[in-house]
């Protein structure tokens, strides 16, 4: 379960970087949905994880509130990027 969390959240990161490193904004556009998927899975797993018992409520839910801040700023980034395209 730590190494599926680590990976879930290493992929977030990692999709926007090489999104960002791709030089279109269609290209961006798509690896931020990866990073979105990620995210979703990465909450997923934190409740799994809550679920069976290792992780606290108190741990999770401060997990679970950055994660949704983390898909926040994904939908505002892709909000802004797709308002660029529309232009």
């Amino acid at each position: 379960m730590i190494t599926q969390l680590r990976r879930s959240a290493v992929s977030i990161a990692a999709n926007i970087a090489e999104g960002c490193g791709r030089g279109s904004d269609p290209d961006f556009g798509r690896f931020l949905q990866v990073a979105m998927g990620s995210a979703s899975e990465l909450e997923y797993e934190l409740l799994l994880s809550h679920e069976l018992g290792f992780v606290d409520a108190s741990l999770h839910q401060e997990l679970f509130q950055r994660t949704t801040e983390v898909k926040r700023m994904l939908t505002s980034l892709l909000q802004k990027l797709n308002a660029k395209a529309d232009r």
